[in-house]
C-alpha cells in the first residue's frame, strides 16, 4: 500500500499548476499524464488551451509585429526615394462623396499605419485631414453624421468566432467512447433479444439502455451550451471599455465600439488608444506599443510625431486624438483576430481533479477488465461442464458474452469520474455568474478558485474603502482654516479670507492646475469630469466664482506635468493674464511633498507673502495639515511661483497658496465586511497614498487597524518586515508590489491585492488574485486583473472570497459523492462477479 500511495503522489506532482501565469511545459506535461485513458477528449478538455493552435496564434502575432517593427522604426525610409507616380492611388467612392469627405478610408489607413509623414504634410497636416473628413477639431463629430460615417470608413469592430450550436455540444457529447461500446451492445442486445425471445420482450434491455444514453448526452449538451452561453455574456462584459470623445460641441463618454473616423477622443494616462489615429495637442504625451510591436521602449508622441496606433496604452500625459482608421482596417484588429486564440488556461484544481481522475480511471479499467475475465472464466468453465461443451454455442449463450461485455464497459463508465475536472468548471461557471450579479466580473476562471485560499487582502483605502464622493470640507487659507461644507462656512470664507486679487490667484491656481475639466452639457448644464478629487477641488472653485461673482481667466499652458503616484504631485507653466501675461507656475499634490518644496505662504486676504520660517508658520501649517489629517481628511496643497522668462517646472522656492481638507465617507458595509474576513481568518492590509494621519483615522474607523496592528509610512517599510503591517501610507507603487512579493515569498500567504492606476500594474500581475477598479480603474490596470470590482466596493471584494470559497465546499461534496460511487461500484461488481459468476444488476442500468 505504501509503495502505490508514494506512485500515486508521485503521479499527481505532473498535476502541480501555479494558479496564474502557468508555463507551456507545464501545460503539456500533465496532458501527457492524462494519456488515452480519457473517454471523450472533445469535451472534457473543451475549456482548456489547444496549445498548437496558441503555438501557431503566436506566431502569426509575432509576424505581424515583425512588420509593425519594420514600419515604426525603419519608417520605409527607401519607400522617401521612390518616385512619386508610382504612390498607390484610393479611389474615392461615390457614397463618400455624396457624404462631404473627400479622402478614402483606405488612404487615411495606410497614412498613419505607415507612418507616412510626407503624405500628412500634402494634406496639410491635422487641419487638412479633419477638413477632408468634414470635422471641426473643437466640436467634433456631429451625432447625425455617426451612421454614414460608419457606412463609409467602417465600424470599429473586430469579426469574433462564431458561437458554437446546441446541436455541436450534443455531437461533442455524442463522441464518449465509453457510451459508444454501451450503444453497440445496445443495437446487439436488441438484435439476439429478439432472435430469443421475440417481439416485443427481447428489445427492452436494449432499449433501456439507448434511453438511458440518449439521456445522458442530451442532458451534458444542455449543460455546455448553458454554460458557452455564460461565459460569451461575460466576455461581452470584459470588452465593454468607454472612452471621452468631443460630439456636437460636448465632451462625452462613449463605447469604444462606437468610435467613428473623425471623432475627437480624449487620452489619458492608463487609457487604451482606441483607434489608429493622429495627436491634436496634448502635454507629455507617452505610449507603450509593446503590444503592437514588441518593443519595450515607450514611444513619446507630440507635434512631431502625431501618430497613434489602436490597441496601444497610454503611460503619461494627456492628449486629444483624431481617429483616421477603425475596426480591422488598423493593425489591432488585425492582431485582434490571434489574440483570442487558445481558449481560456485550465485552473490548478481542474488540472488537479484531471490527475485524480486518470488514477481512478486506471483502476476502474483494471477492475473492468478483471470483472470480464473472471465471467468469463466461470462462464466457459460452466459451459465445459455442460452437454456439448465447449463445441456447442448458442444465441443464448453470445447474448451472455455480450452482457459481460456490457457489464465491462458499465463498470468503466461509473468508476471513471470525468466528471471530476468538469464539476470544477460548471461550479466555477454559476460563481462567475453569481458574482457578475453582484458587480464582480471575473476575468480568469482561477481566480473564483484561487480567492476561495486567499489568507490576506491588500486593499486601497480611496473608492475602496470610502466612497469616493469627495467634497471639500475645510480649507486652510489666509492663515486660517475654514469648514466650507455648510453653506455658512463658505459664506464666511469668501466675504472675510479672500480679497479680490486673492480669489484670482487661488482661482487661477484651481482651475489651471488641474487634469480634470469643466464642460457644459446640452442641457446647459455644468459638469467637472475627471478624478472625484480634482473634481471635488473644482467644485470648490465654481462655488467660490458664483459666491464672488469673479471668474478665472483663461491662460495658455506653455508646460504640464501630469499627475502620477510617483511624484504625488502635478505641475504646470501658463502665460499667467494676472502676472501679465508672464510664466507662472502652480504646483498641486500631496501636502508634505509640496510643503517641502515652498518656501513661503500667503498669511492673509490681501496676499501678503511671508517666509514660512518667520513666526512659525511652517508650524501652523504642518498643525492644520496634521488637524485635517486626524479628522479623517484627504489633505492636498497648492503653491505657485513666478518664473520669470523660463518654461521648465521649478523644484522649489514655491509660496503656499491654500491647504484642502477633502472629505470622503466611508461606505456602508465596510466595517461588517472587515469583520467577516477577521472572522473567516483574512488579514486585510490598507495600501494608501495618503497622509499617514488620515490613513490611521479611516482604518481605525473601519476596523482594519487593531491595538496589535502597525501603521507606518512607504520608506519606512521598505525597512522592515510586513508581517504585523496593517497600514501603510504615502506608498509608492513599487510598495505594493514589494509587499505582495514578500507576504507571498516569506510568509507563503495567498495575496489578493487591489489596484486602480496604470503603476498598480506590477503588483495585480504579481498577487495571487489582482482585483482591479471597474469605475477608478485604467484599462491598463484592468488588462492586468484577474477580477474586475464593478463598483470599486470592498463589500465586493468579500463577496468574491465567499463564492470562492462556495465553490471549494461544492466541488468537496461532488468528489466525496464521486469517490464513493466509484469504489462501491468497482468492489460490489467485482466481489459479486467473483462469488457469485453474476453482478450486481444496478450496473446494467
Amino acid at each position: 500500500m505504501s509503495y502505490l500511495r508514494k506512485k500515486s503522489m508521485d503521479f499527481l506532482k505532473t498535476f502541480d499548476m501555479p494558479p496564474k501565469n502557468p508555463s507551456e511545459d507545464a501545460q503539456r506535461r500533465w496532458r501527457e499524464a492524462v494519456g488515452t485513458l480519457v473517454k471523450n477528449r472533445r469535451r472534457r478538455f473543451r475549456m482548456v488551451p489547444d496549445l498548437d493552435k496558441r503555438s501557431q496564434a503566436e506566431t502569426q502575432r509575432r509576424n505581424i509585429q515583425e512588420k509593425l517593427r519594420v514600419a515604426l522604426y525603419v519608417q520605409k525610409a527607401a519607400l522617401q526615394f521612390i518616385d512619386a507616380a508610382r504612390r498607390v492611388e484610393h479611389p474615392l467612392s461615390e457614397l463618400a462623396r455624396q457624404s462631404g469627405f473627400s479622402i478614402s478610408a483606405e488612404e487615411l489607413a495606410s497614412l498613419v499605419r505607415g507612418h507616412d509623414t510626407k503624405s500628412l504634410r500634402l494634406h496639410k497636416g491635422v487641419e487638412g485631414l479633419a477638413r477632408k473628413v468634414n470635422v471641426s477639431l473643437a466640436d467634433g463629430v456631429r451625432s447625425e453624421d455617426v451612421g454614414v460615417r460608419g457606412e463609409v470608413y467602417g465600424a470599429n469592430h473586430y469579426p469574433e468566432k462564431a458561437a458554437r450550436t446546441f446541436w455541436m455540444y450534443l455531437w461533442d457529447a455524442s463522441q464518449d467512447t465509453t457510451l459508444m461500446l454501451l450503444a453497440f451492445c445496445a443495437v446487439v442486445s436488441v438484435v439476439i433479444g429478439i432472435a430469443t425471445e421475440g417481439w416485443p420482450g427481447g428489445m427492452y434491455d436494449g432499449l433501456g439502455i439507448m434511453l438511458t444514453i440518449s439521456l445522458v448526452v442530451t442532458i451534458t449538451a444542455a449543460s455546455d451550451y448553458k454554460q458557452s452561453l455564460q461565459f460569451r455574456d461575460l466576455d461581452r462584459e470584459k470588452k465593454k471599455i468607454e472612452i471621452q470623445v468631443t460630439r456636437d460641441g460636448f465632451r462625452q463618454k462613449v463605447s469604444i465600439y462606437d468610435i467613428v473616423v473623425g471623432d475627437i477622443v480624449h487620452l489619458s494616462i492608463g487609457d487604451q488608444v482606441p483607434a489608429d489615429g493622429l495627436f491634436i495637442d496634448g502635454y507629455s504625451f507617452i505610449v507603450d506599443e509593446s503590444s503592437l510591436s514588441g518593443e519595450s521602449e515607450p514611444v513619446h508622441v507630440s507635434a512631431t510625431n502625431r501618430f497613434l496606433l489602436g490597441g496601444t496604452k497610454v503611460q503619461d500625459g494627456s492628449a486629444r486624438m483624431l481617429v483616421t482608421a477603425v475596426g480591422m482596417r488598423t493593425e489591432w484588429g488585425n492582431l485582434m483576430e490571434t489574440l483570442s486564440q487558445g481558449g481560456e488556461d485550465e485552473t490548478p484544481l481542474q488540472v488537479k481533479l484531471n490527475g485524480v481522475a486518470t488514477i481512478i480511471g486506471k483502476i476502474g479499467l483494471a477492475f473492468a477488465v478483471l470483472t470480464f475475465t473472471v465471467l468469463m472464466a466461470r462462464f466457459l468453465i460452466g459451459k465445459a461442464a455442460s452437454p456439448g461443451g465447449l463445441v456447442t454455442w448458442g444465441m443464448a449463450d453470445a447474448l451472455s458474452v455480450l452482457n459481460f461485455f456490457a457489464v465491462a464497459v458499465t463498470i468503466i463508465v461509473v468508476a471513471v469520474p470525468e466528471g471530476l475536472p468538469l464539476a470544477v468548471t460548471l461550479s466555477l461557471a454559476f460563481a462567475m455568474k453569481k458574482l457578475m450579479q453582484e458587480r464582480a466580473l471575473v476575468r480568469h476562471l482561477s481566480a473564483c478558485e484561487t480567492m476561495g485560499s486567499a489568507s490576506c487582502i491588500c486593499t486601497d483605502k480611496t473608492g475602496t474603502l470610502t466612497t469616493n464622493h469627495m467634497v471639500v470640507e475645510k480649507v486652510w487659507a489666509a492663515g486660517g482654516a475654514t469648514t466650507v461644507s455648510t453653506a455658512k462656512g463658505f459664506e464666511e470664507f469668501t466675504s472675510s479670507a479672500l480679497s479680490e486679487g486673492f480669489a484670482k490667484l487661488l482661482l487661477e491656481g484651481v482651475f489651471q492646475c488641474s487634469g480634470s475639466e469643466v464642460v457644459r452639457g446640452k442641457d446647459g448644464k455644468t459638469s467637472v469630469m475627471g478624478t472625484p478629487t480634482e473634481s471635488a477641488i473644482l467644485e470648490f472653485g465654481l462655488g467660490v466664482e458664483k459666491n464672488t461673482c469673479i471668474e478665472h481667466t483663461a491662460a495658455a499652458k506653455l508646460k504640464v506635468e501630469p499627475f502620477n503616484s510617483v511624484k504625488k504631485t502635478m505641475a504646470v507653466v501658463v502665460a499667467s493674464p494676472n502676472a501679465g501675461g508672464r510664466p507662472r507656475a502652480f504646483l498641486k499634490g500631496a501636502s508634505e511633498v509640496v510643503l517641502r518644496r515652498c518656501s513661503s505662504v500667503v498669511v492673509d486676504r490681501h496676499g501678503s507673502i511671508v517666509a514660512l520660517a518667520e513666526k512659525n508658520y511652517m508650524k501652523q501649517v504642518a498643525g492644520a495639515i496634521d488637524k485635517f489629517a486626524c479628522e479623517a481628511l484627504r489633505t492636498l496643497c497648492l503653491a505657485y511661483q513666478d518664473v520669470g522668462g523660463e518654461n521648465e517646472v521649478p523644484n522649489d522656492g514655491y509660496t503656499l497658496i491654500a491647504v484642502f481638507g477633502i472629505k470622503d465617507p466611508l461606505r456602508p458595509g465596510v466595517r461588517e465586511a472587515v469583520r467577516t474576513c477577521h472572522v473567516a481568518g483574512i488579514n486585510v492590509r490598507m495600501v494608501t497614498g495618503d497622509n499617514i494621519s488620515t490613513a490611521k483615522a479611516i482604518a481605525r474607523e473601519c476596523g482594519i487597524l487593531t491595538a496589535d496592528g502597525v501603521a507606518i509610512e512607504g520608506p519606512e517599510f521598505r525597512q522592515m518586515s510586513p508581517d504585523q503591517m496593517r497600514v501603510m501610507a504615502r506608498s509608492l507603487p513599487l510598495d505594493k508590489h514589494t509587499l505582495v512579493t514578500n507576504l507571498r515569498g516569506m510568509f507563503n500567504e495567498v495575496v489578493a491585492v487591489t489596484g486602480d492606476g496604470t503603476n498598480d500594474a506590477p503588483a495585480l500581475h504579481e498577487a495571487d488574485i489582482g482585483l482591479a477598479m471597474g469605475i477608478a480603474g485604467t484599462e491598463v490596470a484592468k488588462e492586468n486583473a484577474d477580477v474586475i470590482i464593478m463598483d470599486d466596493n470592498f463589500s465586493t471584494i468579500i463577496n468574491v472570497a465567499k463564492w470562492g470559497r462556495s465553490v471549494y465546499i461544492n466541488i468537496q461534496k461532488f468528489v466525496q459523492f464521486q469517490l464513493t460511487v466509484n469504489v462501491v461500484a468497482l468492489m460490489v461488481n467485482f466481489v459479486s462477479a467473483s462469488f457469485t459468476g453474476n453482478v450486481f444488476q444496478g450496473a446494467r442500468r
